[in-house]
């Protein structure tokens, strides 16, 4: 006898009108796949276009900003290889530095700030405070604002006059809001002149909270060697540059005994993003594409069961195993791939829609979409494998007596 054949076109209208025969049982089993597909293209899309607009809105702040320190501000209490005193002229020479500036913290001992000097056993009227010696690039460097006053200069700092700084939280306590009348604050028994008052920095916050005065004065007057942070403000798009040229231009002999901290590269924060948000929801996107496979292989399995009389009819006119098996994988496909492709709709118009409402460019690699049919139809095919199989060993006896 001649084996039976099942041409693909007869394989194929046969999956059809067994899909149209329940169109809302399948419509309800495809939707578990358009979530799942639905949610994995959205998760991609949301994500490049996050990094994206990321990239894209970098902070200019942060993107400007280099900051070297030595050995000692990272491991120790501040002894470490000491910047050079003219370390602010070097690299103001680089191409691309728009301001730089050394600071570090003073040993003042158990000295004490007042606004004048007297015993007074309470302490209520002096208290300890934060004192950092600056060269007078810092001002620009840290993107500072006065209140009042002025920063000390050049001058200040080649003389090593008594001037200082006060931070807005210092001059708070101090009661010190004027300074056209040139008020003078006290550390220990020591007078300084103050020159201004600092109201706001965009970098180096502990400043705002401390008093700062000129270098040279802090080594005449306190032993001060070296800072040990050097803030660089720099041209967009410098970074890089800037942070492999400053070691050696503040210490050509040995620049790998300084740190430095530039801004991440636009490429590597994407990345990050990315990654971020992919991790995060793909979980769900595949959760949710799992009870799609779980719908489509419970409904597949079902229609077994209720088509066992067809399934027996068809063996005892000549239908093989194969046939059955055949007919039943690709009826769970169809429905996957129609859920791949509902679902990667449905998720682009998320992205897009979601784009639209921030006033962001949509990204979307076209790889996914053109993907999605492809998973949401694998899917129907992993889910259908057990009740293909399932009606595919069925006995046509047993199945037409079953289905009778």
């Amino acid at each position: 006898m001649k084996p039976t054949r099942l041409s693909a076109r007869d394989l194929l209208s046969e999956a059809v009108a067994g899909l149209a025969s329940r169109p809302a049982r399948t419509l309800l089993t495809v939707l578990g796949t358009v979530l799942g597909i639905a949610a994995l293209v959205a998760t991609v899309g949301i994500a490049q276009t996050a990094g994206n607009r990321i990239v894209g809105s970098f902070s200019e702040l942060e993107a400007t900003s280099v900051v070297v320190s030595n050995s000692g501000g990272f491991w120790s209490n501040g002894a470490g290889t000491p910047f050079p005193e003219d370390a602010e002229d070097r690299l103001t020479r680089l191409n691309g530095v728009v301001a730089a500036g050394t600071l570090g913290p003073v040993d003042v001992g158990t000295a004490l700030a007042s606004t004048v000097v007297l015993d007074d056993p309470t302490g209520q009227n002096e208290f300890q405070v934060d004192v950092y010696a600056t060269s007078p690039g810092v001002y620009e460097a840290v993107k500072g604002t006065l209140r009042t006053g002025r920063w000390f200069d050049a001058g200040h700092e080649q003389r090593a006059d008594n001037v200082v700084v006060l931070g807005q939280g210092v001059a708070d306590r101090l009661n010190v809001h004027r300074v056209d009348q040139q008020p003078v604050v006290f550390l220990g028994d020591q007078p300084f002149v103050v020159m201004g008052i600092l109201s706001d920095v965009s970098r180096q916050p502990q400043l705002l909270n401390a008093v700062m005065m000129p270098e040279a004065t802090a080594r005449d007057l306190y032993a001060y060697t070296s800072g040990d942070t050097v803030q660089i403000d720099v041209e967009i798009g410098a970074a890089e540059l800037i942070a492999e040229q400053a070691p050696i231009a503040l210490g050509p002999n040995d620049p790998s005994v300084f740190r430095v901290m530039k801004p991440p590269s636009p490429d590597s924060l994407r990345n990050q993003v990315q990654n971020d948000v992919n991790s995060l929801f793909l979980i769900l996107g595949a959760v949710s594409l799992l009870v799609g496979a779980i719908g489509i292989a419970n409904v597949t399995l079902v229609s077994v069961l209720e088509r066992v009389g067809e399934i027996g009819l068809r063996r005892a006119v000549g239908a093989r195993r194969r046939h059955i098996a055949g007919q039943f994988l690709l009826e769970s496909t169809a429905m996957g791939v129609v859920g791949g492709i509902i679902g990667a709709t449905l998720g682009i118009l998320v992205i897009v829609g979601l784009a639209a409402a921030r006033q962001w460019t949509p990204v979307l690699s076209p790889l996914i979409p053109l993907g999605a049919p492809l998973l949401g139809g694998l899917t129907g095919l992993v889910a259908g494998v057990y009740p293909a199989l399932r009606a595919a060993s069925l006995e046509p006896v047993d199945a037409l007596r079953s289905g009778t």
